[in-house]
């Protein structure tokens, strides 16, 4: 599937793309549309032997963190992001799971017992597994649809030496229907190749190559939404399944570190939806909207959350905070697995870090 990403008609003289220098913030060119943005990340796969699941059949998309826990505790443990269990299984007793590897991967050549949890249960184990590379394979080019270049660029394509088609190292700016900035993606570009673009005069379509690390295609629904611009009333989230929101809070956060923050004075009374906090997503979700407003951020870990409490993200200490319907998160969040497998509260971990950080919580 090829995804084309572009405005309305009344955004598009603006551009919604912006192709910038990162070491002198040139903009090598504005452009409406944009090709290969999104895609299927480079993905590896595990072949599971002698799988026991404990529990519920492991089936489809397992989870956005999916640890691995070799079982002699001798070696750490590594992590697969958005994993999914696929057919067809390796036996009668097999499992087969993709995902995209952290950056260590698994131990060099081990393939001994392992056991896999979510961060919320214990999935099951196997008493081998092997690790299949993914094939190599060229991402698909970036095409800048409709470009307006700068006289700049059209010297480089004028040029047509390599040396001045390697534009080195520049961000693709996102911005909204509102002309707000959304995210960005950091690019090594390669001019390919350029043609005369049908989208009017003095416009070009400029394929690039450049090491971009395609958006995955489940988060399109979740882009689609944003760029019309930022939620106006509060869950706007709360229907999706975790997956989902984890792009959404990748979002909010992308956009919650671009944007300027004004703290607040001191002594502001915040209030928190606590009904949808069913998941660890939710719950950085919910704790934004209740400081920033409708698709505000206020950290998407703990460390971030850490880092918000300091300042420069709305918030002055001290401030108070009615948590209401907190339930919900006391049954979801108050036994949740470590990387190694060892149970602790992440909601008694999130309550004395804002604690911490100045912010009184009543529990409701």
């Amino acid at each position: 599937m090829m995804i084309t990403v572009h405005e309305d008609g009344e955004q598009r003289g603006q551009g919604r793309y912006r192709l910038t220098d990162t070491e002198d913030g040139h903009v090598w060119g504005v452009c409406a549309e944009a090709e290969g943005l999104f895609g299927e990340p480079r993905r590896g796969t595990y072949e599971l032997f002698g799988w026991v699941p404990e529990g519920a059949e492991v089936r489809g998309w397992v989870g956005s963190r999916v640890w691995l826990v070799p079982d002699d505790r001798t070696l750490d443990p590594w992590l697969l992001e958005d994993a999914e269990s696929l057919a067809p299984y390796p036996g009668p007793d097999g499992l087969v799971l993709t995902g995209l590897d952290d950056y260590e991967g698994p131990p060099e050549g081990y393939r001994g017992p392992v056991r896999l949890h979510d961060g919320r249960r214990w999935l099951g184990s196997c008493r081998e597994f092997a690790r299949v590379l993914p094939p190599e394979h060229a991402p698909p080019p970036l095409v800048l649809r409709g470009l307006a270049p700068s006289d700049r660029l059209g010297r480089a394509l004028a040029a047509g030496t390599r040396r001045a088609r390697d534009l080195e190292e520049a961000w693709l700016e996102i911005r909204d229907d509102r002309g707000e900035p959304l995210t960005d993606r950091l690019l090594r570009p390669r001019i390919r190749s350029w043609r005369a673009s049908s989208r009017g005069t003095d416009l070009i379509d400029l394929e690039l190559d450049g090491e971009l690390e395609p958006v995955p295609e489940h988060a399109w629904p979740t882009w689609r939404r944003w760029l019309t611009g930022p939620p106006e009333t509060p869950g706007a989230w709360a229907g999706l399944d975790t997956r989902q929101r984890g792009a959404w809070l990748d979002l909010v956060r992308e956009r919650g570190c671009r944007i300027g923050h004004q703290d607040r004075p001191p002594g502001q009374a915040y209030e928190l939806d606590g009904r949808h906090i069913t998941d660890e997503p939710g719950l950085y979700l919910a704790l934004g909207e209740a400081v920033n407003g409708p698709g505000g951020y206020f950290g998407g870990c703990l460390d971030a959350l850490v880092d918000c409490l300091r300042g420069d993200f709305g918030h002055t200490a001290p401030a108070s905070l009615l948590w209401r319907d907190a339930a919900a998160a006391r049954e979801h969040l108050s036994r949740v697995l470590a990387p190694e497998g060892e149970s602790y509260d992440l909601l008694a971990l999130v309550l004395e870090v804002l604690a911490e950080g100045g912010m009184h919580v009543t529990l409701a």
